[in-house]
């Protein structure tokens, strides 16, 4: 099992104590706090043996398919260890192209189920981000049966939604208020906090509660999982959380000390054992 990152400041990329690290691309990606240039990632890639992921997940206008072409044939020269997509565009590019570039499934809330893994896995793609949205007894369904590679986010505020829309700005600018980057709502009917957050692309909506999953690594440790991955964004003492998960894996799970150290991360397992039931309302 490997630990990949995404940070939340380019100030520490902690490329010395984990396994790798998810980079979002500027202009071509969302639902991330900092994004890197091209030229940046091919400095990192350059300077590191760890592994290199490249988030390219916003959905691609007509006018952004020339550009990223340029950006894909680009990073298949530098040897990036894979792509999250959301647009099947690139799906498509890297067929049309003939690059050798490995390709992360990530359409979000559609990532939840091991037939639909394999059929991206018949075209070529070689990894999966397992929605959010659903139990742990299903990840591990969709690990044991599906050919394709699972990657898991086990600690995160997790990204729920996004719009192309600047929404913070139209709400601060119908208040006649100054406008900020972030904006706390509260969903009445789960009594749920919302943070939104917005950028160049968009707005983008996360819970705000940092989804403690430390306790289902064992499991998806003996499930042959092979990647686990944390996001830095709200999570604090994000350095000591990755030595100790490295040092716990390392150690094949075995350490109790670890997951109960760990819930002081807090006690919401988001959907990993609640499932999501639709009822028709009479």
């Amino acid at each position: 099992m490997k630990l990949l990152i995404e940070v939340s400041s380019k100030d520490n990329l902690y490329l010395e104590i984990c396994d790798g690290i998810i980079l979002a691309l500027d202009n071509y990606s969302v639902e991330s706090i900092v994004s890197f240039s091209l030229d940046e990632i091919k400095e990192i890639k350059n300077n590191t043996s760890k592994e290199i992921f490249i988030k390219i997940n916003k959905n691609l206008m007509n006018e952004d398919i020339e550009k990223v072409k340029d950006i894909l044939i680009e990073l298949d020269k530098i040897g990036v260890d894979g792509v999250f997509f959301y647009d099947l565009a690139i799906l498509e590019l890297k067929r049309e192209l003939g690059l050798s570039i490995d390709l992360v499934w990530n359409q979000t809330h559609m990532v939840n189920n091991y037939k639909t893994c394999d059929y991206y896995y018949s075209k070529g793609v070689k990894y999966a981000l397992l929605g959010k949205e659903i139990t742990l007894e299903e990840i591990i369904e969709i690990i044991n049966k599906s050919k394709i590679t699972s990657m898991v986010e086990v600690v995160s505020k997790p990204s729920v939604a996004f719009s192309k829309r600047k929404l913070i700005t139209n709400y601060y600018k119908d208040l006649g208020k100054e406008k900020s980057n972030e904006l706390i709502i509260h969903e009445k009917i789960t009594d749920s906090n919302y943070l939104l957050t917005e950028d160049s692309n968009g707005t983008s909506f996360y819970l705000d509660i940092v989804t403690n999953g430390t306790g289902i690594i064992k499991e998806l440790y003996e499930n042959n999982c092979q990647y686990i991955i944390m996001r830095e964004f709200g999570v604090n003492s994000f350095e000591e959380l990755i030595k100790d998960t490295k040092n716990y894996i390392s150690n094949n799970c075995i350490d109790n000390d670890y997951v109960s150290k760990y819930k002081k991360l807090g006690d919401s397992t988001n959907f990993f054992f609640k499932k999501t039931i639709y009822k028709v309302k009479k």
